[in-house]
């Protein structure tokens, strides 16, 4: 078979047509097969520039360039990841849906989402990528921005959060519909550096004592697509957060029936009564506390015979009228609950031991019931299962023993909990109640991609509660 690795040159064709010259410029590679010389097209560079087509073929024939000079590679920027990234952004809308027309915010907005995709980081370091002499991908080149500088940067935040509204707006127009279910959580971020109104001392869930934070919540479709973020003061509790939202699907999206998907922290007894019950066209779906679940067990209507055939009932309590209480059992759940269990009440005794042991000791031992009290409690409040301890102090001693009716009680609520919804039968069944409320796992999947795994929220860099909540917003 003929070898056709040879090297190539550009052939060029000419042809007349009613007194018109046509030139076909084609990439081609010559090649002999049975004592003929035939010729394999590569490819058609007409559509190039004339000179570009001349230097091609001189540098194949391998003459220099018209200057004499030989060609120097100064740099190349990565450019594969930056295409992929901007081709999904435009294969979803997400440009059309920051604005309409073309602007030069708009191309900075949509270089700061790339950018936060790709390599997350100050806004300072995001500029220095854009430059020309220091960046570090092709972005500012696809997008046509030349000259970046800080306070445009800074301009482009202003501009987003100005227009946040109206582009959850236009987000809430394409995934929503009347009776959609909506999942809606809030979670946190500390903060260091200067304090603008927004960053308070509150619940952390970062476990960063004495650092304050800021609170948001992100509202979610039921396939977990981001919909609209908030900001609230660091202080904020969870449930006070849910007026504002519904307040923003009934009248800024204009959905007058809405389920909300909330858990059990969020959408309490009472946050339930308050804004939600008695309201046309507001239904839920959240799950009991466990103040909640005791009462029914103590009503008896939750018992070990419901989950003989399968690992879900429905019950009804007085205490929680027009609702449906769906009681599941996760066997899996409850085997490690045991487990772990079991492992703090061991690691518990060890050092509850120790403290026995320094009130017996025969030199310099452990005296007084402030001091005794103050390392048991220690010890109890590191492993928190203080509740299924009985104990004995005094000033010369300390005793102890497990609770085991205590121990025996929790242990019989072991993997069980319950959702709770208005909903009727005819409308979601126990099942599709379960799976709704166990798709809040979407949005605590959003969050750690917002907060750790790929957008890093943290740190926040912005002084000023508006910037906050813009680029809180851009990595939403």
């Amino acid at each position: 078979m003929p070898s056709r690795n040879g090297s190539v040159h550009v052939a060029t064709t000419t042809r007349r047509y009613k007194n018109k010259v046509y030139q076909t410029h084609l990439l081609r590679r010559t090649y002999r097969e049975g004592g003929k010389v035939k010729h394999q097209t590569l490819g058609n560079l007409s559509h190039l520039p004339p000179d570009l087509i001349d230097t091609i073929r001189r540098r194949l024939r391998g003459e220099p360039p018209e200057d004499g000079g030989p060609w120097e590679i100064v740099r190349s920027l990565p450019h594969g990841h930056v295409v992929a990234v901007l081709q999904t952004i435009q294969r979803i809308g997400l440009d059309n849906v920051l604005a309409s027309r073309p602007s030069r915010q708009k191309a900075l907005v949509v270089a700061l989402i790339v950018a936060r995709i790709l390599k997350p980081g100050s806004k300072l370091s995001t500029v220095r990528a854009l430059r020309q002499e220091t960046a570090t991908t092709s972005l500012s080149l696809e997008l046509g921005l030349e000259d970046v500088t800080e306070k445009e940067v800074y301009e482009a935040i202003d501009w987003l959060e100005q227009r946040q509204r109206r582009i959850e707006n236009k987000l809430a127009k394409k995934h929503l519909e009347d009776g959609t279910l909506l999942l809606y959580d809030v979670s946190s971020s500390y903060y260091t550096g200067r304090k603008p109104g927004l960053v308070r001392f509150g619940y952390s869930r970062d476990r960063k004592r004495g650092f304050p934070q800021i609170v948001y919540g992100l509202l979610c479709n039921g396939q977990g697509c981001p919909l609209s973020i908030e900001v609230f003061a660091g202080n904020t509790a969870d449930p006070s957060t849910l007026a504002s939202q519904i307040q923003k699907v009934r009248k800024r999206f204009g959905i007058r029936r809405v389920v909300f998907v909330g858990d059990r922290g969020m959408l309490t007894s009472r946050r339930i009564d308050e804004e939600l019950r008695g309201v046309e066209g507001l239904d839920w779906i959240s799950a009991l506390r466990s103040d909640g679940i005791k009462k029914l067990v103590s009503q008896n209507a939750i018992q070990p015979s419901l989950f003989d055939q399968r690992d879900l009932a429905e019950v009804t309590s007085p205490d929680f009228p027009g609702e449906r209480l769906v009681v599941c059992r996760n066997p899996l759940l409850a085997d490690r609950r045991v487990k772990k269990r079991a492992e703090l009440l061991e690691a518990s005794e060890k050092k509850l031991d120790a403290i026995v042991a320094a009130t017996q000791r025969k030199k310099r031992p452990l005296r007084g019931k402030d001091k005794i009290g103050l390392r048991v409690g220690k010890v109890l409040g590191q492993h928190k299962v203080g509740k299924h301890f009985v104990l004995d102090i005094s000033d010369q001693s300390f005793s102890y023993q497990r609770d085991e009716r205590k121990i025996s009680e929790e242990s019989a609520l072991d993997g069980i909990y319950v959702v709770r919804t208005s909903l009727q039968p005819d409308v979601v069944s126990s099942e599709d109640a379960v799976r709704a409320y166990k798709d809040l796992a979407k949005v605590e999947r959003a969050f750690r991609s917002m907060k750790t795994v790929d957008l890093k929220v943290r740190p926040i860099y912005h002084w000023l509660d508006d910037r906050i909540r813009g680029h809180v917003f851009l990595c939403m």
